[in-house]
């Protein structure tokens, strides 16, 4: 049985709690916010747990092994280290930390204490990103020539974060996760329109090994709630659509094949382009909701003591590229080296 301290009851605190408390592994012992009524809710529905202001409570809790982090995500690193240093094994959500070294300093102190340290990328734990994976793994799409991804909406305007920190966590795993690599160069613009030097959108173009180009697209200020991400293959195409419930991914057989044409006029060959088109395939998808799954693998993995797939590492990747992503938006563009 794991026992459960959760902090955050805010915007995506109560998805948290509710996944969890459906795993017959997970006891939650304690629920912190700063915000009364939002305790006094779930003391209604979970009686049996300890609710506090304090979230000190529970890293001093002899009763809790392990800890999830639902705040803002300037607090991540501050609530994670200190939750690691109590002896407690961490789930917090993304992004991992607002900075390359504390991210690093985070994977090294859950290393010295043999704890979990796992990020919420929730979209890895999707089964439609999962068999899109798979499509590029088994060369089902052939060479990936370049992946177009957007998520847009009106809302939610965040205060203590960009759109950059905001929303593209989501696209930069669901990429480095589908080609299975890390971008080596990224840049990035973008417009503050609401609020100074608080980018409200932005356009972050990546360049994955074996030249795969991507493009990113994020904002919080558009009239259509889109959530799509476009695979480019030589072979087939891949059209996931978050929004669309009844047909999450659509495999387009079809391309352009480039070959060699003899010129008999001229004596020699020259390329030619010719067009493909072929079926339309809309896979049936088992869409288990992926924060579920998210949440039984971090029960599992502290239990079995196995390493979670989107470990700190994987988190720690992620904000390299938000970082280097950053400094390119705020630079007007510039290219930016990823390590």
């Amino acid at each position: 049985m794991l026992r459960l301290g959760i902090i955050g009851c805010g915007y995506w605190g109560p998805n948290l709690i509710r996944d969890f408390s459906e795993i017959d592994e997970v006891e939650i012992k304690a629920l912190s916010d700063l915000d009364e009524s939002k305790l006094k809710r779930f003391k209604k529905k979970l009686p049996g747990v300890v609710t506090t202001k304090d979230y000190k409570d529970l890293l001093d809790s002899k009763d809790i092994d392990a800890i999830v982090i639902a705040t803002p995500a300037d607090t991540h690193y501050k609530l994670a280290k200190e939750a690691l240093l109590a002896g407690k094994h961490v789930l917090v959500e993304k992004p991992l930390t607002y900075s390359i070294a504390e991210a690093e300093e985070l994977i090294e102190l859950a290393d010295k204490k043999g704890k979990i340290l796992m990020v919420g990328h929730t979209f890895e734990f999707n089964p439609a990103v999962i068999r899109i994976r798979e499509a590029v793994e088994t060369g089902e799409l052939g060479k990936v020539y370049y992946i177009t991804s957007r998520r847009l909406n009106l809302g939610k305007i965040r205060e203590d974060i960009n759109a950059l920190w905001n929303l593209a966590p989501h696209d930069i795993s669901i990429l480095n996760f589908i080609t299975g690599e890390t971008p080596l160069k990224v840049r990035a613009w973008g417009g503050a329109f609401l609020k100074d030097n608080h980018e409200d959108v932005a356009f972050v173009h990546l360049l994955y090994p074996d030249n795969i180009v991507a493009h990113v697209h994020v904002s919080w200020l558009d009239p259509l709630k889109v959530r799509d991400t476009v695979i480019v293959g030589s072979k087939k195409m891949i059209l996931y659509d978050d929004v669309d419930s009844e047909a999450r991914i659509k495999i387009y057989d079809k391309g352009a094949d480039r070959y060699m044409r003899a010129n008999p006029e001229q004596g020699f060959g020259e390329f030619q382009i010719k067009l493909r088109a072929g079926d339309l395939l809309i896979p049936k998808i088992d869409m288990t909701a992926p924060l579920k799954q998210e949440c039984r693998h971090f029960v599992d993995c502290v239990i079995n003591n196995k390493t979670p797939k989107t470990d700190g590492r994987n988190g720690l990747r992620v904000v390299k590229v938000l970082t280097a992503a950053h400094e390119s938006l705020k630079s007007g563009g510039k290219e930016i080296g990823i390590k």
